[in-house]
C-alpha cells in the first residue's frame, strides 16, 4: 500500500489543469474554513469540540492529494493552493493553543521558524520554490503532530484532564516539533544542493512552483 502519494496512477500521463474549480481545491478550502470554527471553539473552551474539529482537520488531511492524483485533477492552482492551505492552518492552530495557554511558546517557535528560513532560501534562491519531494521524516512529522495536538487538546476537557494525560500528549507533541526541525534543515540542504547543481549546470536558476514539502 502506498503511503506517500497515496492515489498515484503508474504508467498513466496526467494532465495539469488551469483551472480553480477541481474536486480536490473545492476540498482543500472546505477543510480551510474549518480553521476559524476551531479557533472559536477553543476561545469559547468548547474543547471536546474543538478536539473533534482539529482530529477530522487531520484525518482529511490527504484526500484532496488523493483525488487529485486518483481522478487526475491535478492543477496549477491546487499545486500551491494546498501546501499554503496546510502552513497557514499549522500556524494558526499552534498559534491558538499558545494564546490559550494549552501549549508552550516553544510550539510557535519551532514551526514558525524553520518554515521562514526555508520561505526565505526559496525565495532568495530560486525565487520561488525549488520543487523538492517530500521527505519521509516530513510525512512522518506531520503524522506526529496531527496525533499530538489534538491529544493535548483533548486533554483540556474536564472530565479527562490529568497531569499524566498531559505529560503524554505534551512529550508525542515536542518529539512532533523535533522532527518538524530535522526535516527543515533535511529541505534546506537539499536546496542548497539543487541550486548549485543548477549554478553550475547552465548558471541560471529557474523559478519553480509552489514547494511540494
Amino acid at each position: 500500500m502506498r503511503f506517500i502519494g497515496a492515489g498515484t496512477r503508474d504508467d498513466f500521463e496526467y494532465r495539469l489543469l488551469t483551472t480553480f474549480w477541481t474536486a480536490p481545491n473545492i476540498i482543500t478550502v472546505s477543510r480551510f474554513c474549518l480553521v476559524p470554527v476551531f479557533v472559536w471553539l477553543v476561545a469559547e473552551s468548547e474543547f471536546a469540540w474543538a478536539t473533534a474539529v482539529l482530529a477530522f482537520l487531520g484525518s482529511t488531511d490527504w484526500i484532496d492529494g488523493y483525488v487529485a492524483r486518483r481522478f487526475d485533477q491535478m492543477s496549477t492552482v491546487g499545486a500551491w493552493l494546498d501546501p499554503v492551505a496546510d502552513r497557514i492552518s499549522l500556524f494558526v492552530v499552534a498559534i491558538t493553543f499558545v494564546v490559550a495557554g494549552i501549549a508552550p511558546s516553544w510550539l510557535v517557535y519551532s514551526i514558525l521558524i524553520p518554515d521562514i528560513v526555508l520561505i526565505l532560501t526559496a525565495l532568495i534562491l530560486f525565487r520561488g520554490s525549488p520543487e523538492l519531494p517530500v521527505s519521509v521524516i516530513g510525512k512522518v512529522r506531520t503524522a506526529i503532530l496531527l496525533l499530538g495536538a489534538p491529544l493535548l487538546l483533548l486533554g483540556q476537557v474536564e472530565s479527562i484532564k490529568n497531569p499524566v494525560f498531559d505529560g503524554v500528549a505534551t512529550l508525542v507533541l515536542a518529539f512532533g516539533c523535533a522532527l518538524h526541525i530535522v526535516a527543515a534543515v533535511g529541505y534546506f540542504v537539499a536546496a542548497i544542493r539543487k541550486w548549485r547543481r543548477e549554478r553550475d549546470g547552465d548558471g541560471a536558476v529557474p523559478a519553480g512552483g509552489p514547494w511540494s514539502g
